[in-house]
């Protein structure tokens, strides 16, 4: 008993310092305990049971059958798969470099000392912090093919027959394409505009030295200052495009037909609707590991990005 306690009297005896600091990490430690536990219950547990669902084919009321990597093999003859595969790319492919150059066009107008400036930036942030189920209705209003305000105005102007948006097939991808981008150009347009003052305003009065024009100092000057910053809007927006459902589900419920279903409102689709979790978590995973592989590839290819600051 008693080398148990000169045991534990040597663990907690030492300098002062030394002390402080071990008191230090203890604190630390007690307030990152909440975080480990809800990372633990709600995050790595799931993740570990859905990883063993993948192999596995349930629907929660018949027990479990062990079908290896079928789950798998199936998804690449899944007609429906991979057209929701295709319409995430293609969702990826418009939205990410849409809103990356609207963003940084409206903040480098709005980086100008003008009157109303604060109110306009105000404005054009709103938008991302207003509710996504709400935005999406208002948008589907705006969309009617008979009695929305952007067919009237399209009327109005001379086009005869103006896009049917969410009710064509050829349209309703670009329909939520256009809704998204206008939803998230507010937040990038901020994350612009930190970027932009925090270029060292000497360079700039250099390159006027030099002769340069408007053109030639954003190229040389402001492009590539803004790189670190570009890199990690870039990295979010890509990640933000292969998540997307709420306004698909919203504004379309991945139609008409197919035409606007993408991975995770299918994944949604074929869990809880048709209660093949074994199937939909397989489809997870893959989503997983292509988000994976994009953010390693830019990293390794663009890690001159980091490396400049």
């Amino acid at each position: 008993m008693k080398s148990i306690k000169n045991f534990f009297n040597n663990i907690f005896k030492s300098s002062d310092s030394g002390a402080m600091v071990s008191k230090n990490r203890k604190t630390a430690y007690f307030f990152l305990l909440p975080n480990f536990i809800g990372f633990f219950i709600f995050t790595l547990i799931p993740v570990a049971i859905a990883f063993f669902l993948c192999f596995v084919r349930w629907d929660f009321s018949n027990p479990m059958r062990f079908v290896g990597l079928k789950n798998f093999t199936y998804m690449f003859t899944d007609q429906t798969f991979l057209i929701a595969l295709k319409n995430t790319f293609f969702f990826t492919l418009v939205s990410v470099p849409s809103t990356m150059i609207i963003s940084l066009g409206l903040a480098i107008l709005l980086n100008k000392i003008i009157k109303g400036v604060k109110f306009l930036r105000t404005m054009y942030f709103i938008p991302y912090i207003t509710s996504m189920v709400a935005v999406a209705i208002v948008w589907n209003m705006l969309y009617s093919p008979s009695m929305g305000p952007i067919n009237n105005f399209l009327r109005n102007m001379g086009v005869n027959n103006p896009p049917g948006w969410t009710a064509s097939t050829d349209w309703s991808m670009i329909a939520i394409i256009i809704m998204s981008v206008w939803k998230q150009i507010g937040y990038y347009m901020v994350i612009y505009l930190a970027g932009l003052q925090g270029i060292p305003s000497h360079l700039y009065e250099a390159a006027t030295i030099d002769g340069a024009n408007s053109w030639q100092k954003f190229r040389y000057v402001t492009l590539p200052m803004l790189t670190p910053t570009t890199f990690f809007v870039s990295i979010m927006l890509l990640i933000g495009s292969f998540k997307v459902f709420t306004q698909v589900m919203v504004m379309t419920s991945g139609g008409p037909g197919r035409s606007s279903n993408v991975l995770v409102y299918y994944i949604y689709n074929q869990a809880f609707v048709y209660n093949r979790f074994g199937y939909a978590s397989a489809i997870a995973f893959v989503l997983f590991f292509i988000v994976l592989a994009i953010t390693i590839f830019q990293f390794k290819k663009e890690e001159k990005w980091v490396n400049y600051t």
